[in-house]
């Protein structure tokens, strides 16, 4: 077990469609014996869609991880200088946070927290859910999948017939995508 002990930041951005299977994929790693500390972006952590309501995703994720989300952005500063993280994956990673990833914009908590993860050099796992990978985001995903310590879970198209330019992450992947980022290896395939 790769995750055990280890220190699992787990940010959420705003695709709410992908909630659902995020929070349980968030179980398994806590169930992996990772300590996870939940970041969420201020979009994730206040608005109520027809997805759920931000109160209960809030709730569920801090009783699974024992931990307050860091939701502010003051708050995800110290996550590198304290050390807090040895590994971080963002999950659902919209088209919003890559683009912010990949021109170095720094102004939500989901973006502060993997900012400063890195600047420990450890892995940044990025799961891609939006609907412009495959136009306006698809360079910006281009320029992180060559960057150093970022890495990718598995993804593929949403639904080529009405959404023919959105990707979205497969989650039974994210577990073996963080024990092989923490061995400095991306996971193959990336496009499933």
């Amino acid at each position: 077990m790769k995750l055990e002990g280890k220190k699992v930041g787990f940010v959420l951005t705003g695709s709410f469609c992908t909630f659902k299977n995020t929070i349980l994929e968030i179980r398994n790693i806590v169930n992996e014996g990772a300590s996870v500390i939940p970041v969420m972006s201020f979009n994730a952590y206040n608005l109520d869609t027809k997805f759920g309501k931000a109160k209960d995703f809030i709730e569920e994720i801090e009783e699974i991880t024992k931990n307050k989300i860091i939701h502010e952005i003051c708050d995800a500063e110290p996550i590198g200088p304290k050390k807090m993280t040895d590994i971080m994956l963002i999950a659902p990673c919209t088209g919003n946070t890559i683009a912010k990833l990949a021109n170095g914009i720094t102004d939500t908590p989901a973006i502060m927290a993997a900012k400063s993860h890195l600047r420990n050099n450890n892995p940044l796992v990025i799961a891609v859910s939006t609907n412009d990978a495959l136009s306006g985001n698809a360079k910006n995903i281009g320029i992180l999948l060559n960057r150093n310590n970022y890495y990718f879970v598995p993804f593929r198209q949403d639904n080529p017939i009405t959404k023919p330019r959105s990707l979205v992450f497969d989650p039974k992947y994210i577990v073996k995508t963080l024990e092989m980022a923490l061995d400095r290896e991306q996971i193959q395939p990336i496009l499933l």
